[in-house]
């Protein structure tokens, strides 16, 4: 199993990836189409975004993708470089689950933004991506809270 960064030649690629994932993550149908922005936005943020994202690759097919979204905030005592990050659509076709993709994936991520100096990553999970993030050394966070403003969960 190779992990490959992805480019802009590979954004169609990308962008058919995450469409699947997010078929299977939020329940749709496959002929159920997506917003407009939603796509758009994808697409830009590929091309342009300050993120990392890699294809698992077992020869010439794409077994799963993964993104790293890098992010700068004001420095604090426990963040001193205010680099951070967000893990995010880690996704592994059926036929390569529990294998290990997934898991050489994020790892693959984790590694970059240690390079990167980043001082912290954080992600939202599905229940069945806990048990990859808690053996990759995640931990559950009590301290944050978010606020949904566009109505949408």
């Amino acid at each position: 199993m190779e992990i490959k960064k992805t480019t802009k030649k590979d954004i169609d690629v990308l962008m058919d990836m995450r469409l699947e994932m997010l078929r299977i993550v939020n329940g749709m149908e496959p002929d159920d189409c997506f917003d407009e922005v939603l796509v758009d936005s994808s697409r830009e943020y590929f091309l342009n975004g300050n993120q990392t994202t890699v294809f698992a690759m077992e020869g010439e097919e794409i077994a799963g993708c993964a993104s790293i979204s890098y992010i700068d905030v004001m420095p604090t005592f426990d963040h001193p470089t205010g680099k951070r990050a967000h893990l995010m659509n880690v996704y592994v076709r059926k036929d390569f689950r529990r294998m290990g993709v997934g898991r050489k994936m994020v790892q693959f991520l984790i590694d970059e933004a240690k390079e990167r100096g980043v001082s912290e990553i954080s992600l939202d999970s599905t229940e069945m991506g806990r048990p990859l993030y808690r053996q990759a050394g995640f931990s559950e966070n009590k301290e944050s809270m978010n606020m949904i403003l566009n109505g949408k969960k």
